[in-house]
């Protein structure tokens, strides 16, 4: 606006945003008074679900809380604590099945009064299954029947008639963040951890090892040298790649031999039959570069870009093929070659 003045619309955004704002900042506060609860809370899901543990973080809720602990459930999932969101509804239709009693619950109901979920609590109990519960009352039913209940205070929702849930369920996701990444950090979970979890995602394929990426087994033609060309160009042809690779009889690799190389070797004038009946260690390029399935992919994928190599092989320490590195595979699957 020409003078300087802010429009309606930016007033309310701006008046939105700072009630939120607020909502989270009074955590801080709650977190300090609760902090045995917060203690008791990480350490029961730490010690009962993941690394090895057979619990898992089981999130529940009701309308928008629900979708907050959907949420909050994928955060512990790809942080290192198996989790999953089980709805109150469907949950008394048979899948409490889903349920045991190694798991931990973490309900979230701003009322602390949900039916639906107040409903579930003898079952929680008959399972054996402890509940952490997230709640705006504490002297609710949910909260009052948690093995660890955690307030998020009376909080002023953003709604202009206070109805709409938005304040509220901004603290309950920022608390259920705080929960699933303190417990992250208490369970020393890595980068490299993080990557398992999302391979589809940058920082997944920054730190992919070559021995996740690879082909391998059926996918990989290996043959000794004195394979003849014609049977190893069989070999390319059943496993859809674009190389054998040669082994000894120990399996460790001596070279490779690619579609291309054959190209080279028939335009240059060699009797084609004679090619074909050749041993393939003739034409092969041996020794040849390859990788450790340890190493990171982007390294490999390097090495590929600046030697123009489409195929390059993968081994073990000892120096045993354990599988192939496919550059067309890579490209189709996103990577950046």
């Amino acid at each position: 606006m020409s003078n300087g003045a802010l429009s309606p619309t930016i007033t309310s955004i701006i008046d939105v945003l700072r009630t939120e704002a607020k909502a989270v900042e009074g955590l801080v506060a709650l977190a300090q008074s609760q902090s045995e609860a917060l203690e008791r809370a990480c350490r029961l899901i730490l010690d009962q679900c993941g690394d090895g543990k057979p619990g898992r973080l089981v999130a529940t809720g009701v309308g928008k809380a629900g979708i907050i602990a959907r949420k909050i459930s994928a955060t512990f999932a790809s942080t290192g604590t198996p989790s999953l969101f089980l709805h109150p509804a469907e949950a008394r239709h048979g899948d409490l099945g889903m349920l045991q009693s190694s798991d931990v619950v973490l309900a979230l109901s701003n009322s602390g009064s949900s039916d639906e979920l107040v409903a579930l609590l003898p079952s929680f109990a008959h399972i054996g299954a402890p509940l952490i519960a997230i709640v705006g009352v504490i002297d609710s039913p949910l909260a009052r029947h948690a093995s660890v209940p955690l307030s998020i205070g009376k909080v002023l929702e953003a709604c202009p008639l206070g109805l709409s849930p938005s304040a509220s369920t901004t603290a309950m996701l920022a608390l259920g963040d705080a929960l699933a990444l303190t417990v992250q950090r208490l369970r020393n979970f890595t980068r490299e951890q993080y990557a398992r979890f999302h391979p589809g995602g940058a920082l997944g394929r920054k730190l992919m090892t070559a021995g996740e990426a690879m082909r391998s087994g059926d996918r990989v033609a290996a043959v000794i040298g004195t394979t003849p060309v014609v049977d190893c160009m069989r070999a390319i042809t059943k496993a859809r790649a674009g190389s054998v690779v040669l082994i000894d009889a120990a399996r460790k690799l001596r070279g490779i031999f690619t579609d291309g190389d054959l190209r080279r070797v028939l335009t240059r004038g060699d009797d084609p039959a004679a090619v074909l009946a050749a041993a393939v260690e003739r034409y092969a390029t041996m020794p040849c570069r390859s990788v450790r399935a340890g190493e990171l992919l982007q390294a490999a994928l390097r090495l590929c870009a600046e030697k123009k190599i489409n195929e390059l092989p993968v081994v073990d320490d000892a120096g045993t093929l354990v599988g192939l590195l496919d550059v067309q595979d890579l490209v189709d699957r996103g990577f950046e070659i």
